[in-house]
């Protein structure tokens, strides 16, 4: 079986106020995966990085609340909420609220760092 426990997940920053933990992988299930699963927080005040990824994107809100803006559009999302990002959309996700803004982000086909475009 395999199993990760969140607070044993290596964090690294998104260096503007978020912390990521990439959960699964497709290399971490031998390729029985073919998307990405990460733990995603941001703290109060704080955004991501505004990006455009070439793959699809899930957000599930798991903690607080935030503006999800994609393209020209911006939403309010709050706990327990599902966006879908499509490819090749900017995006970034605020942090509105003033506890931490925690979400889950499967990314289809899995992150790698050269479908990611930042700004």
């Amino acid at each position: 079986m395999n199993s990760r426990e969140i607070d044993k997940v290596h964090v690294f920053s998104g260096q503007e106020g978020s912390q990521i933990k990439q959960i699964f992988t497709p290399e971490d299930t031998e390729n029985a995966i073919r998307y990405s699963i990460a733990h995603c927080t941001i703290n109060p005040g704080k955004t991501s990085k505004p990006h455009t990824m070439k793959m699809s994107e899930v957000y599930y809100i798991l903690q607080g609340t935030g503006l999800m803006h994609i393209d020209n559009e911006e939403k309010q999302v709050i706990k327990d909420e599902t966006i879908f990002v499509p490819p090749n959309s900017r995006q970034f996700l605020e942090n509105s609220g003033n506890i931490d803004l925690v979400a889950l982000c499967i990314v289809d086909p899995a992150w790698k760092p050269e479908g990611e475009i930042l700004g």
